[in-house]
């Protein structure tokens, strides 16, 4: 107990997961299954492994989890051969009866059958089993392949969208952990506007971000930084394109998509300008934080994701932008993009205790802004912003 105070950041409540667990146990005796088994190997679309066990995939090493209805779970992760320990350390789990590991890296294709190996053998101890798959798209070939050769006479089912349901719902104690995620957010964008000045590289903006973050209790962050001058489209960009100069009248692009203490993610997107922007950054920023009022009206518990898509799209292009193409809206949990995504094809409904990202983007020929906040549903429609950041231009 020593070691996991000393070591361990911030960790949900056992309470929690146990509330997890019964949850989902529950809907595997509904639905007559046997095992769940996830499988994900980077913490920010990695959230089924980290939503049962509390514990993150990283860095493309693929983490397993094989959940029973009846006993304790089992972990698959890349680590050494028996007798060696193979992680995570005893101290570090909860609801877990066995830790196995294998040297086994997706880049030597070799060894991508090493972890289904150990999958298969605690899955074959109950005959004729039915397994849910929970994150069918995280699951290579090469392991289901290994699996259902093997086991010949269990029956695959996809389980993603019954856990779904559970998942994006959250508990007290997440929300507590989703609003220290969007102060810690705010805190930064505060740094932000005491260090951004000409003369800088948009990765020092990145680094910047990045280093404050990580002190704040952040572990894993995704910064998306672009500047550009006025009168041109500057939308936010990942690291590989952050080598641009700022210069004097230049808008700063600045997208904030780390998690917090505990893993969960906010995301904070704000418009810099150096210096006073001009009257039509000031004209379109106006239009999305209408856009963005207009989707929050519509955030109320039934309401179906297409008919918030259509009104965005319908009020953008009335006011003379492009309508959105991809994605701006969606709910975000310990995945950075979560479900419901705020679209055309999403079939899951607005319900209360959802955690949801608002980020309306307008675009034109010659200008790029946008306003990012997240927001809570309840029973009425979405409560305050949980972000305190000024909505506005910040001048630096």
């Amino acid at each position: 107990m020593e070691a996991f105070n000393e070591r361990l950041a911030t960790s949900i409540a056992t309470t929690e997961l146990e509330r997890r667990w019964q949850a989902s146990r529950e809907l595997m005796r509904d639905q007559k299954i046997d095992y769940l088994i996830m499988r994900n190997d980077e913490e920010f679309l990695g959230g089924y492994v980290k939503w049962f066990t509390d514990l993150p995939a990283r860095h493309s090493y693929p983490f397993t989890v094989i959940f029973p209805v009846d006993e304790e779970m089992t972990l698959v992760t890349c680590g050494p051969n028996p007798p060696s320990d193979p992680g995570p350390p005893p101290w570090a789990v909860r609801g877990v009866k066995q830790r196995l590991g294998a040297p086994y890296f997706p880049s030597a294709h070799y060894t991508n059958t090493y972890d289904a190996e150990l999958a298969v053998g605690v899955l074959k101890t109950k005959k004729d089993a039915t397994i849910g798959l929970v994150g069918k798209a995280f699951i290579p070939v090469t392991f289901f392949e290994y699996l259902n050769n093997q086991l010949s006479g269990c029956t695959f089912v996809d389980a993603t969208d019954a856990i779904d349901q559970i998942k994006v719902i959250k508990s007290p104690a997440e929300l507590e952990l989703i609003e220290r995620t969007a102060r810690l957010q705010d805190e930064t964008i505060e740094h932000l506007k005491t260090v951004i000045k000409p003369g800088m590289r948009d990765f020092e903006i990145y680094a910047e971000t990045q280093y404050i973050t990580s002190l704040k209790g952040s572990e894993r962050q995704l910064i998306l930084v672009a500047s550009g001058p006025s009168g041109t489209p500057v939308p936010f960009a990942p690291r590989h394109f952050q080598n641009r100069v700022v210069n004097e009248g230049d808008q700063i692009s600045v997208l904030i998509e780390v998690n917090g203490p505990g893993g969960f993610y906010t995301e904070l997107g704000r418009i810099f300008s150096v210096g006073k922007p001009s009257q039509e950054m000031q004209d379109a920023f106006g239009v999305s934080l209408e856009a963005q009022k207009l989707s929050l009206s519509m955030l109320t518990p039934g309401t179906d994701p297409r008919e918030v898509w259509d009104a965005n799209n319908a009020f953008l292009e009335k006011k003379g932008y492009f309508p959105e193409r991809r994605l701006y809206a969606h709910g975000q949990g310990y995945d950075l993009v979560e479900r419901p995504l705020i679209r055309y094809d999403e079939p899951m409904q607005i319900q209360a205790g959802m955690n949801i990202t608002v980020h309306p983007t307008v675009v034109s020929e010659t200008v790029w802004v946008g306003v990012t906040d997240n927001y809570i549903v309840t029973e009425t429609g979405v409560g305050p912003c949980l972000h305190k950041t000024p909505k506005e231009i910040l001048v630096v």
